[in-house]
Parts: structure tokens; sequence; C-alpha cells
């Protein structure tokens, strides 16, 4: 410890030594722990890793929400072009397509109750049931149906 400068006063009772004692105390252990905790490397690691990974989440957020408002702000102008598109068909255009969709149900219909009538029960249940199986493992028959037509392209090449 260093000793103070002669000119500056010193205790003139022990009681005010023991306050100036005890001041110096706290002083120099607050000292040691401001120097303790710069060279605590792992614990300032720690912490700095915490505020980045704090900044990071809070910059993920921001950024989540930009996307939901540009994805909205995209959805919305994409319904805007198609209605745009849509008050561009000239009339006629617009009522053949509604013809064609209207024969099309007519006729879906008219086969499905012709299939109704003229195809066995036992049939139908069986029919029934392959549909239901196709549904059921449609990845499946997508990737059959995947490996067909590149074998048959692979065919046709080497042919």
């Amino acid at each position: 410890m260093t000793q103070p400068p002669h000119d500056e006063p010193t205790a003139s009772s022990p009681e005010e030594l023991r306050e100036q004692v005890e001041q110096t105390r706290t002083e120099l252990g607050e000292t040691v722990e401001a120097l303790a905790a710069k060279t605590d490397v792992k614990a300032r690691a720690q912490e700095k890793a915490a505020e980045v990974k704090e900044q990071a989440a809070a910059k993920a957020g921001e950024l989540k929400e930009q996307a939901a408002l540009k994805a909205g702000e995209l959805k919305a102008k994409a319904a805007d072009l198609a209605h745009q598109a849509q008050e561009k068909l000239p009339d006629p255009v617009k009522d053949k397509a509604a013809q064609a969709a209207g024969q099309a149900r007519a006729t879906a219909a008219q086969a499905g109750q012709l299939w109704e009538e003229k195809t066995p029960e036992p049939i139908r249940g069986k029919t029934a049931q392959g549909a239901q199986l196709a549904r059921d493992n449609r990845k499946m028959l997508l990737a059959a149906a995947g490996v067909v037509v590149v074998v048959w392209l692979a065919c046709r090449r080497k042919g």
C-alpha cells in the first residue's frame, strides 16, 4: 500500500483510522473484483455468446415478421393480378369456359351413372376398394409411376 502524502492530514483518532482502513479495504475489494471480472475470459465469452444469441433471436423474429408481411403483400398482388386478368378476358371466352366446365361436369355425371347401371356389384366393390387403396398409397403409386416412366424412356433411347 502507498502512504498518503505528508501534506494530507492523517487520522486524528483510532476510530477515524479504522474508518479509513475499512474504506480502503472496500475500494481495494471492488478493484480486485473488477480486475478478476476482466480476466475471467470464460465468463466474458459466455456473456458475449448470450448477447449474440439474443441479438440473433431478435433479428430472426424481425425477419420472420418481414417475410410474413411480404408474403401477404405478394398474395394480395397475385389475387389482384388474377382478378385483372379475369376482367380482361372477353365475355365470349368466359362464356365458353363456363360452358366447357358445365359440359365436363355433365359428362362425368353421365359416365358415373352409366357405370352404376351397367357394372355388376362385385366389380363395383372391387373397384371402390382399388380406388381407396390407391388414395391410401398415393406416394408409393407416384414413385412407381416415376420408375416406370424412367425405364420406358431408357428403353426408348436404346431402341
